[in-house]
């Protein structure tokens, strides 16, 4: 990347901004007077992209710029077949197909992100979008290359911490930017800045952000324990502020690079009006790669990462129960150099070795898991065979975990401290069949893939035994729980013809023991003493059978402008796309006969892009269905969410000022005020009506970038 085409890149860096000039997937800078719109790819895999592994999903550039939240969850929210298993605004992780929690893989860079989101629902993702140049969704073959536990898909977050490529020449160069943001329905204030300097040796790049929010502003009056009674929900306010310096050797063959960053975090739990919890993840990262290194390999990379996460429970401002988290992750691969093997037959692929170790230490009144340690060593191979008529996949991947329990646990230590072993194995087998003809490559491109994984229970899985806030319930580990096993098929397909696209997909995942949480339909108080129904209701982590199916599409058609004019005069009105979008799951405890809890209900949304110049604009709506199918327990009330539509629009403008390009947006969200609620929210399952936050209410965001 020269120097003069960066303000045309900074789409791919942390920004809030509505649109930006470059497409993720241009090679070249486009003209500067001209506002791109469409920049999220959701596709299968596809011939046309050079890399090995192609993302079924990834957002970058100006759909990642337009989308960007204060959680990774609300970033992804609505793409097909992705919903937010949010805990009010400050927390909220992805749920892909229906699955959510550690089935989902979260990484930062390709490395573990080593928090502790996984364990409770109000523990928050210290990952800020902010600081995001990319976000890739992988699912098939290539989730085995970052984990057996993997099994819903992995969400890789990527940054320019660590410089991978030149951007500079010899000469050197500065590049950087600057934004602040104001508004929306938490009142947010922020300001964040980047700056990267170097020459073709090297490369330094350092960031800050800060962000505050109020209370959430929501289409009704909420109801506070301390009395108050307001449009805003309780306890929801947050203050979150980062930064990192990173610093790259570049050289012919390969690079090495090395970054520290901190991120803090202060928020309200809103399920609880006086706790907070304050957060600090400190993460460390050495990354290198070296090129073209003998006859087998391509190239060889290595990963080492040590983080230290730090979680505490103030209850009044008072120090309660405390979440230490430290670990050590390394990864190795090499990839293998690309082997023809006749009659139009190319072999690539590769090969790596994972390394992982976490020591978990919790201490305070509502501790409900033990101190304990997990280690797992794995090995994996991903290969990809291409053919005349497109291309074979497959993955393997062999694990070895430990999971060790350093003290017992529960009113009378009934979960005694104890070490378990699992041997995890996973296959994936994938096909691609490409029907495109002609230069432009217009027509149909079908894909499937066939999954067998297996996940080794995590230590809350394992362990729990005591109350758990975040969930309403006490819960009661298995520790001789087995390993969650799934078969999953996918089959779908993607049709093109020059800028108009559809594609659509139908998967279905089998679960032979698929770890949950099941009412024993028996109440304890805190102390673990048994109780009425005024207390805790009691969930035991068990094995069953289950089964996810669903299907999701996408659709964009150019209205107005370029190859695909309808209108002879275009240029004077602009270009104008039509985006679609739709999903919906159905999951089922087979073994009890009821539904699966937090599914999101069918979904369908639409968008009209408008892009003339300087300027872009956008307006269009999401619809989310009734969700009626909800587990029934003996001792708990089942909640339904009602059908709602979410009007929303944006606009833009970009402008040029010798080197400095400035960016201007505002973006309108919930235009109708409407009162909505999220069935993937666990507090919709363990508030009460009254009490339970909605969806943010009507709000206007307005941002400005400059960047040089």
């Amino acid at each position: 990347m020269k120097f003069r085409d960066f303000p045309h890149s900074l789409a791919y860096v942390a920004s809030l901004t509505c649109f930006a000039h470059l497409s993720a997937n241009a090679q070249s800078v486009q003209d500067p007077h001209t506002t791109r719109l469409d920049d999220v790819t959701i596709t299968a895999r596809s011939l046309e992209n050079t890399g090995l592994l192609v993302p079924a999903q990834q957002l970058s550039g100006a759909a990642l710029a337009q989308r960007l939240g204060s959680t990774l969850g609300e970033t992804l929210d609505n793409l097909p077949g992705i919903a937010n298993s949010s805990f009010g605004p400050n927390v909220g992780r992805p749920t892909i197909r229906g699955m959510d929690g550690d089935r989902i893989r979260i990484l930062q860079n390709s490395g573990a992100n080593m928090d502790v989101s996984g364990l409770s629902f109000d523990h928050a993702v210290p990952i800020d979008p902010l600081t995001t140049e990319r976000i890739e969704i992988l699912r098939g073959p290539a989730t085995l290359l970052y984990g057996g536990s993997a099994i819903g898909g992995v969400v890789n977050v990527i940054d320019n911490r660590i410089a991978r490529e030149r951007a500079f020449d010899a000469k050197g160069g500065v590049m950087g930017k600057a934004e602040v943001r104001a508004g929306g329905a938490a009142n947010e204030r922020s300001t964040g800045a980047m700056v990267e300097t170097g020459t073709d040796k090297f490369a330094i790049h350092v960031d800050a952000f800060d962000r505050s929010t109020q209370n959430l502003k929501v289409p009704k009056n909420m109801s506070c324990e301390s009395g108050v009674n307001s449009v805003k929900v309780c306890n929801s306010a947050s203050n979150t502020r980062g930064g990192a310096v990173g610093g790259t050797l570049l050289f012919d063959r390969g690079y090495l690079g090395l970054s520290t960053s901190e991120y803090k975090s202060t928020y309200g739990t809103v399920a609880e009006e006086y706790v907070t919890i304050g957060m600090v993840r400190r993460h460390h990262a050495l990354e290198g790669k070296l090129r073209d290194v003998g006859e087998w390999f391509e190239d060889v990379k290595f990963q080492g990462g040590y983080t230290q996460y730090s979680h505490t429970e103030y209850s009044s401002n008072v120090a309660g129960t405390l979440f230490d988290n430290g670990g050590l992750d390394m990864r190795l691969e090499a990839r293998q150099r690309s082997v023809v093997l006749g009659n139009g037959l190319q072999l690539e692929g590769t090969i790596g070795l994972q390394r992982e170790r976490n020591n978990l230490h919790a201490v305070g009144d509502e501790k409900f898991v033990p101190t304990s340690r997990t280690q797992s060593t794995a090995l994996f191979t991903y290969q990809a065979l291409k053919t005349p008529w497109g291309q074979w996949t497959a993955g393997a991947r062999s694990e070895s975990v430990s999971v060790q329990s350093l003290e017992s646990i529960g009113p009378n230590n009934e979960n005694t401290a104890q070490t378990k072993t699992f041997n995890p194995m996973s296959f994936a087998l994938g096909v691609m069949r490409n029907l495109r003809e002609g230069e432009a490559q217009n027509g149909w491109q079908l894909t499937s893939n066939i999954t067998s994984s297996q996940r080794a229970p995590k230590d809350y899985e394992l362990f729990a035994y005591g109350p758990h806030a975040a969930t309403g319930a006490y819960e009661i580990g298995s520790s001789t729980m087995a390993l969650e096993k799934a078969t999953q098929l996918d089959l779908g397909g993607e049709w093109k013809n020059g800028l108009h696209k559809f594609g659509v997909t139908a998967f279905t995942s089998e679960f032979a023991n698929f770890i949950s949480l099941q009412s024993s339909g028996s109440y304890k108080t805190s102390a673990g003493v048994v109780g009425t129904s005024t207390d805790l209701p009691v969930y035991n982590f068990q094995g069953v059978r289950a089964r996810f199916m669903g299907l999701e599409s996408n659709a964009k058609l150019r209205m107005v402008g370029g190859q695909q004019a309808l209108l002879s005069n275009d240029e004077q009105h602009g270009a104008v796309d039509l985006e679609l979008r739709g999903d919906i799951v159905r999951a089922d405890d087979l073994t009890n006969g009821r539904p699966m809890p937090r599914i999101a209900p069918m979904r369908l949304g639409a968008d009209g892009l408008w892009s003339k110049n300087a300027w872009g604009a956008r307006f269009g709506f999401m619809h989310a269905g009734a969700q009626n199918r909800m587990p029934y327990y003996s001792n708990v009330t089942p909640v339904t969410t009602a059908a709602y539509t979410l009007w929303n629009a944006g606009l833009n403008y970009h402008a040029h000022s010798g080197p400095t390009h400035w960016m201007f947006f505002a973006k309108l969200d919930n235009l109708t005020n409407k009162l909505a609620y999220s069935s993937t929210s666990s507090l919709t399952q363990t508030m009460s009506s009254s009490l339970a936050p909605p969806l943010a209410g009507r709000s206007l965001k307005l941002g400005l970038q400059a960047s040089f």
